[in-house]
């Protein structure tokens, strides 16, 4: 079986960069698809992976061995409900920035999760944003960084918005 649930490999950019989106499980895939969307706006690749911290993981990181190896900017959003292990093991090994955006079915399951995706140890850095738009736009910017092509879209979906509220 592969790992790669989604992949989309072209990029229009100078410089290659790319999203992975890694999924605890088969349920988060509604709200990974949403983060892949909006890269797909800015043309970013993303590639999604079902790898739970908890049941495999061995293969955890083993990827993160493969993209560590990767001299690509990259960055790596984890999307894991319930007990949150992904995030903190990516971002324990990751040399890419990791971005936690933990999936929500209702505010009780909110209350009870949220603080598995928040509370890391020291050395392990999670940015956890929950709106998964906002975790692909996070990405986005992180990315353009080092990418003048992907910058100047950045600087134009600011003053699209802006505009929509002008």
């Amino acid at each position: 079986m592969s790992w790669f649930v989604g992949l989309t490999m072209t990029c229009p950019y100078t410089v290659f960069v790319q999203v992975t989106i890694l999924l605890g499980s088969e349920n988060d895939k509604p709200h990974a698809e949403k983060i892949s969307a909006v890269l797909t706006g800015f043309d970013i690749p993303s590639n999604i992976i079902i790898a739970s911290a908890h049941k495999v993981p061995e293969k955890v990181v083993s990827i993160i061995e493969k993209l560590n190896k990767d001299l690509q900017p990259q960055v790596v959003i984890t999307v894991v409900g319930l007990s949150n292990g992904l995030a903190g093991v990516v971002a324990g090994s990751s040399l890419h920035p990791v971005i936690n955006c933990p999936p929500h079915k209702n505010e009780q399951e909110y209350l009870a999760d949220i603080h598995s995706s928040l509370r890391m140890p020291s050395y392990v850095p999670v940015m956890t944003i929950l709106n998964p738009k906002n975790a692909a736009l996070a990405a986005v910017k992180i990315l353009a960084e080092s990418n003048k092509e992907l910058r100047e879209q950045v600087k134009k979906n600011i003053a699209d918005t802006k505009n929509r509220y002008s």
